[in-house]
């Protein structure tokens, strides 16, 4: 037996007084590590656990090609293609399906963008951001498999659910969890560069993830990047101005969406405005946001904080980053621990019986892309993106749907079962049925 030495109890014990969260055990895992690495590990591999451990990784590992889903209806359109319903036939968890067409990503150039997202998603494993469960390929498309959202996006949510804009509760809780979910992203040098309401996805029980990640990049390690990138009303200002800048637009980001889920339209422009992008950048540069009597003090506050236009004086761009977001006053009401274990009850539940996506035969169509040929430099682009099943994702589907404790079985009073025991022989392979045909016919000529 392996015994925790006094002194790391001790720590735990005062730890858990000064704030119960997940680092009350941080001083005592090296110990833990230190000994479960030795002895305890060896003799794992050598048992049958480790072989059945061996087992669960060769199935994650299998191929994965368009026969592993059942296919179902088109849910929307991205940048490459359609974005579609669709089902694991082994185990029957539901995804989202974003097919990306090759000629129409060779046709305007965009292979790095498609290869960026997918390694983007692979890297991030978190609840407020979708995750990516597989990668494959067909003939036509590269297809990532992500978490789906059946709630609906924030924008189909602010503007067409009676009055224009959320109650502040409602407000509070997805302005925390996008914090939360931006913070995932910075911790990994990730800049999202794209938050609007219609990038932000409802799940069946009224949590939201961050979604669409196709010009999210990785900041190099104490660098600056520079990039006009983003939607129009919601780029910052030193994005439009093209100046080097880290994590600050996601800040500037969230402060539009705070100000748009509450005031029912955007701050630099009225909804349904018709405006030349050259106006609403000139608002953004020049402008002052306008509040009305929606806003409390303390979401005006916080708006003005992330509204700020000099990046260096904005809300979320200091040293302390998200936790400076997190302390502002608007979200005094947040207990964020709790948030981050996702067991905070959201204030608004999708009714499971509605759909919150536009009708199949209002989803406009993709023309037909000519003139343009695939060749074998893009099949070598192909095989980078087609990496099969994520880890984390995949072991998630197979706990949440069972399969683990179905098939994770093992003999009685806890000995090998038949498949790990190697000293069996193994089973006969199962002939064909021509093959049954054909012996059957012959051993009646023999009796003849």
């Amino acid at each position: 037996y392996f015994y925790i030495a006094e002194v790391f109890a001790d720590q735990c014990r005062e730890n858990l007084e000064l704030s119960p969260c997940k680092e009350i055990f941080s001083n005592c895992r090296k110990a833990v590590h230190d000994y479960l690495s030795g002895a305890p590990f060896s003799d794992y591999q050598n048992s049958m656990y480790f072989d059945r451990f061996l087992q669960w990784k060769m199935l994650e590992r299998q191929p994965i090609t368009k026969d592993t889903f059942r296919q179902y209806r088109v849910l929307g359109k991205g940048g490459f293609g359609e974005v579609c319903a669709c089902q694991v036939r082994a185990t029957g968890k539901m995804y989202a399906c974003k097919k990306l067409e090759k000629k129409r990503i060779k046709k305007r150039k965009g292979e790095s963008m498609a290869l960026n997202e997918k390694q983007i998603l692979e890297k991030v494993n978190s609840r407020f951001v979708v995750s990516l469960a597989y990668a494959y390929e067909t003939k036509d498309a590269l297809c990532l498999v992500l978490t789906i959202m059946n709630g609906g996006d924030l924008k189909f949510h602010i503007y067409n659910m009676g009055t224009p804009g959320f109650e502040k509760d409602r407000v509070q809780f997805y302005a925390a969890q996008i914090c939360c979910g931006l913070e995932h992203l910075h911790r990994e040098s990730i800049v999202y560069r794209d938050l609007k309401p219609e990038n932000i996805l409802l799940d069946d029980n009224g949590h939201i993830r961050i979604s669409d990640l196709g010009l999210a990049i990785k900041v190099p390690e104490g660098e600056l990047i520079r990039g006009r990138v983003g939607t129009v009303g919601y780029m910052a200002p030193e994005v439009i101005n093209n100046e080097k800048y880290g994590m600050s637009p996601d800040w500037w980001g969230l402060g539009c969406l705070v100000y748009e889920m509450t005031a029912g339209r955007s701050p630099f422009r009225a909804r349904k405005e018709r405006v030349k992008r050259e106006e609403v950048e000139r608002r953004v540069q020049e402008e002052e946001e306008e509040y009305n009597d929606k806003f409390t003090e303390d979401t005006k506050a916080i708006c003005r904080m992330l509204l700020t236009k000099d990046p260096k004086q904005r809300l979320g761009c200091q040293a302390d980053g998200a936790a400076g977001v997190k302390a502002h006053s608007f979200f005094k009401n947040i207990n964020f621990k709790r948030l981050e274990a996702g067991i905070v009850e959201p204030p608004f539940v999708p009714d499971p019986r509605a759909v919150y996506c536009k009708d199949v035969l209002d989803i406009e169509q993709f023309s037909t892309v000519k003139g343009v040929n695939l060749d074998q430099t893009d099949n070598d682009f192909y095989s980078k993106f087609a990496t099969g099943s994520v880890s984390i994702p995949w072991q998630n589907e197979m706990i949440e749907t069972e399969c683990f404790r179905d098939l994770n079985v093992f003999g009685p009073q806890g000995t090998r079962p038949p498949d790990l025991d190697w000293n069996q022989p193994p089973e006969p392979p199962r002939r064909s049925l021509l093959d049954r045909i054909f012996r059957r016919h012959v051993s009646e000529l023999i009796n003849v």
